[in-house]
């Protein structure tokens, strides 16, 4: 079985390192390798949407990024225990017309002893902005290290 370090039980440092590995990987967009992190029989709630294994997560985030456009992510640890992780979340995306929104949320993350996602518990919420009051403009991709976290942003 494969093994994605860090492992639970986690620290402070390892439950913030595995939320920054997470927010890395989804702001690639790339549903293959997002899906890799998750184990073959995960179980999510997203939304109104209940994916069951990788192939039904692979097919949502294929579905939510080409409807979510030029997406940008922001993770944050809230709290942790054991194998558990729990984080607070922002993102940025317009639809196809144009419209922006900023995407707030929470996670609920359960781990195996090989550190792969076995559970991903998320609730959202969804504010329309205008294009003006975005706050996260650095280019697609990995969110560089100097850019302010969600605290810092008063989110």
């Amino acid at each position: 079985m494969d093994s994605k370090p860090p492992l639970p039980p986690f620290t402070a440092d390892t439950a913030a390192q595995k939320v920054r590995l997470a927010e890395d990987a989804w702001n690639t967009r790339d549903p293959d390798r997002v899906v890799q992190v998750y184990t073959e029989d995960t179980r999510w709630r997203n939304r109104a949407e209940f994916p069951v294994g990788r192939e039904q997560v692979r097919q949502f985030l294929q579905r939510k990024w080409a409807r979510e456009l030029d997406y940008r992510l922001v993770k944050e640890l809230w709290t942790f225990g054991g194998d558990r992780i729990a984080v607070r979340f922002a993102y940025e995306w317009h639809d196809d017309s144009g419209q922006w929104f900023r995407s707030y949320g929470n996670e609920n993350w359960e781990f195996t002893a090989q550190g792969l996602m076995r559970r991903r518990f998320a609730s959202i919420n969804d504010l329309p902005i205008p294009q003006t009051d975005r706050r996260f403009r650095w280019p697609l991709g990995r969110r560089p290290d100097d850019h302010p976290g969600l605290g810092e942003l008063g989110l």
